[in-house]
């Protein structure tokens, strides 16, 4: 199961870049897996929760022409997306609320 969560954010720099290098990210029970062409546009960065019980990853792509940030959150077998996205929306409001205007989330299946 594949779940899109977006960011509508304020004008800036890349929020992915500022999540991916958030040295307090790991406070937060979140880890970086995997990056590419950090700095770069297009780049992205995989996520997943080191919380006990959480399964799948977060995959987030920044567009800077549009301010969102576009995070496909993918789960495997019985895992459930809602822990790692709550956790997830916790993290972003919690770490970057004055960038935030929208969050929306949208099941796909």
């Amino acid at each position: 199961m594949q779940t899109l969560v977006q960011v509508v954010c304020t004008s800036g720099r890349s929020l992915r870049d500022a999540i991916a290098n958030d040295g307090k990210l790991s406070d937060n029970g979140l880890e970086v897996v995997a990056e590419r062409k950090s700095g770069r546009s297009p780049g992205w960065t995989k996520l997943r929760s080191s919380a006990e019980g959480r399964r799948g990853s977060i995959n987030i792509q920044w567009s800077s022409s549009t301010n969102i940030l576009s995070c496909r959150v993918v789960n495997k077998g019985a895992g459930k997306p809602g822990s790692i996205i709550g956790d997830f929306v916790e993290y972003v409001l919690h770490r970057h609320q004055r960038r935030v205007k929208l969050i929306t989330v949208l099941p796909s299946r």
